[in-house]
Parts: C-alpha cells; structure tokens; sequence
C-alpha cells in the first residue's frame, strides 16, 4: 500500500507493525520524481509491505528525526524500528533487494 503522509495522521501508528518503506522526498527534486514511479510499482508488486511517502518540506521534523540530510532518502523500517537507510535513486529490482533485507 502506497501512502502519501498528510498533517494530522500520525506516522508512528503506520509504521508500528510489518514492514515499511519511507521514502523521504521533495516535490523540487529530480531523483525524487524518478523514483516515485518506481515506488507505485514496489507498492503494487509488494502487498506485504507499506510505502510511506514523506515530503521533507512538509515534516522537517520527521526527517530530522531520522537524520535525512539528502533527498530522496529511504528508510526501512520493521516494527517501527530502523533497519536500514539509503539515499538516490533506485530502479524497482534494487528496491525489492533493498526491501528483502528486513525478512
């Protein structure tokens, strides 16, 4: 399930149970506009997962919580805790890698 994170849902409740992709991301960046179609595919293939999409300009908050400093940026998350973190564009085979390593 794709997820494009608004004011007022709360983040922590999303993230607490299974897997989560957050792609952390700004609407002016290049790579980020690349990826998100590449995201919409991993959502669709991948029902065992959420994708959570963040825009940085929105929650600087959030994304200074999970240290983002570049954009995009990916993090893992399994339970709600940090699994892994990478950042720039990735095509669909190297997302599901990335995913795979929280199972």
């Amino acid at each position: 399930m794709l997820i494009h994170l608004e004011k007022g849902q709360d983040f922590k409740s999303l993230t607490q149970n299974g897997v989560t992709l957050v792609d952390f991301f700004a609407t002016w960046c290049g790579p980020c506009r690349m990826l998100s179609p590449e995201l919409e595919k991993l959502a669709e293939k991948r029902t065992d997962i959420n994708v959570i999409k963040v825009d940085v300009d929105e929650f600087g908050e959030l994304a200074a919580l999970y240290n983002v400093r570049v954009v995009p940026t990916l993090v893992l998350l399994k339970d709600g805790a940090n699994i892994s973190v990478s950042s720039g564009f990735k095509p669909l085979a190297s997302l599901e890698k990335f995913v795979d390593t929280a199972f």
